[in-house]
């Protein structure tokens, strides 16, 4: 049997609708928890039932070194000023193996920035300036 040695995390790569900025130094995908309800009947002697509830998925964190590149600052700048609903869009983050090929595949659904942040700056330091961004999103799904 053929061996299969899991994927690295360093080796990634985003798709953005619209957005043709694509590399980002660390990804975070929120977990996704769907909300247990207890329920019984008046009549049933037993235990409780577990059925499912809500399904919630968690925010996904981009974060990048800052280059010229607005498209992003801008993307959360729209929905600042209330045009969420034209402005969501569909995330790919693509894990590649050690060859470049592309092994898994997660698609969020329905994005849009809910938090931007800046990194501050330090005349002493000499780390890479940061921005990152906040997705909310209705759905985080693995295709491959």
């Amino acid at each position: 049997m053929a061996r299969k040695d899991p994927l690295r995390n360093f080796r990634f790569r985003l798709e953005i609708d619209g957005i043709t900025q694509a590399n980002f130094s660390e990804v975070t995908i929120g977990e996704t928890a769907t909300d247990v309800v207890d329920y019984r009947d008046g009549n049933e002697p037993g235990p409780l039932r577990k059925l499912s509830g809500l399904t919630k998925y968690g925010n996904v964190t981009l974060k990048w070194g800052v280059t010229d590149s607005m498209e992003l600052e801008e993307w959360h700048d729209a929905i600042a000023a209330g045009q969420v609903q034209s402005n969501r869009k569909n995330v790919a983050i693509i894990v590649m193996d050690e060859a470049g090929a592309d092994k898994a595949r997660f698609v969020v659904s329905e994005a849009w920035p809910s938090k931007y942040t800046v990194t501050g700056l330090n005349g002493k330091g000499n780390e890479v300036w940061v921005e990152s961004i906040e997705l909310v999103n209705e759905g985080v799904e693995r295709e491959q």
